[in-house]
């Protein structure tokens, strides 16, 4: 059986991309799957050896003395195939690779640009740190193959293997999503890591155009945010629920959310910066697929997902008039909504699942084997 191992220094074990859905294929397709990563120890968790790692704190000390844990932790497991996921662990990677190790990239961010809304960095410097990296990165990883999370990817990466970041299809019947009660009035959802650049302040000032809107954003939210985010609710606040302040939503819980009611909708609302301009967003296919109609950003990337197929309404992210306007409109039209979600399930069944994008990601192992 060959072996393979993933590594992460920064995300968590059960990362959607990284365990659900790159480990699990891989794990189905006959390999012996290892992943490397800061957990409290070390488990088999559905066939996967999670092979843990401390973190140290600060991120300065992660990207030094938490990647040296890591390499050594990996090193340790005797595969031909390592397989990591963040640019911090490219040094450890030509390590690897000098040492004979078939060795996969995967670019889940495009950081000549994600550098630029990136809080933890001085504004003024970003600029230059996001061009360095970029052109570092380029050159470093030659040597290793390449997997991309988006299309657009290649034109920094035109050797790179595509395998974009379509949620798994669930085995849940069309009738057990059309049971979700409705829990009445305004109730939307938002999932994902919770940043500004991620749109938190424009999903909060929701509650200040819409009288009866309640607001869930669930996912890891920075304890300094989430009291940034309240105070913007004001006297509204009541009516915001942050659910991950200071720790990692679990899937499996993301996942009780979209079943156990009838959203009004599920938001992806993101400010237009250069990074945020031409990503496909993860949640909004997620979104579809439990028949969730989408309120998000207009933004071309997204038009062409959610407004071709019909799945939901696109809006000015700058407008919160407009983003009022569409929150009350599904709410007042619960028929159109729902026919709304219908339609992005069909799309997300017939085009937008990773199954599709697997076939890709075997392709490039059955290469290395």
């Amino acid at each position: 059986m060959p072996s393979v191992v993933h590594i992460t220094t920064v995300h968590s074990p059960f990362d959607n991309r990284i365990f659900h859905r790159e480990c699990k294929t891989l794990l189905e397709a006959g390999y012996d799957v290892s992943l490397v990563a800061a957990h409290e120890r070390d488990e088999t968790v559905d066939g996967i050896h999670i092979c843990s790692f401390r973190r140290p704190d600060g991120r300065l000390a992660r990207m030094t003395l938490g990647v040296w844990r890591a390499l050594r932790v990996a090193m340790r497991q005797g595969s031909r195939i390592y397989h990591f996921h963040d640019p911090e662990f490219i040094p450890a990677a030509l390590v690897l690779w000098i040492l004979g190790k078939r060795v996969i990239y995967d670019i889940q961010e495009d950081n000549s640009t994600a550098l630029l809304e990136r809080e933890y960095l001085p504004r003024a410097l970003r600029s230059m740190i996001a061009r360095t990296l970029s052109a570092c990165e380029r050159l470093a990883t030659s040597p290793f193959r390449q997997v991309l999370a988006e299309r657009y990817y290649t034109e920094r990466f035109p050797r790179g293997h595509t395998v974009l970041n379509y949620a798994r299809l669930p085995d849940i019947d069309e009738a057990k999503l059309q049971e979700r009660p409705s829990a009445g009035d305004v109730r939307l959802l938002y999932t994902g890591n919770v940043k500004d650049y991620r749109g938190g302040f424009h999903h909060v000032r929701i509650l200040h155009q819409v009288a009866n809107a309640e607001v869930f954003l669930v996912g890891r939210c920075d304890p300094s945010l989430a009291k940034e985010l309240y105070r913007a609710a004001d006297t509204e606040k009541g009516r915001l629920h942050l659910e991950g302040i200071g720790h990692y939503v679990a899937h499996e819980r993301i996942i009780e959310h979209y079943l156990r009611e009838r959203w009004t909708a599920a938001l992806a609302i993101f400010p237009p910066g250069r990074h945020t301009l031409r990503k496909e967003l993860t949640k909004i296919f997620e979104y579809m697929i439990y028949g969730l109609p989408v309120i998000c950003s207009d933004f071309p990337n997204l038009r062409r997902i959610v407004a071709d197929n019909e799945c939901g309404l696109c809006v000015d992210p700058e407008d919160d008039r407009a983003i009022a306007e569409a929150v009350r409109y599904l709410s007042e039209h619960p028929e159109e909504a729902q026919r709304l979600g219908s339609n992005g399930r069909r799309a997300a069944q017939a085009h937008f699942h990773w199954d599709l994008q697997a076939e890709n990601l075997l392709a490039l192992y059955a290469d290395l084997t």
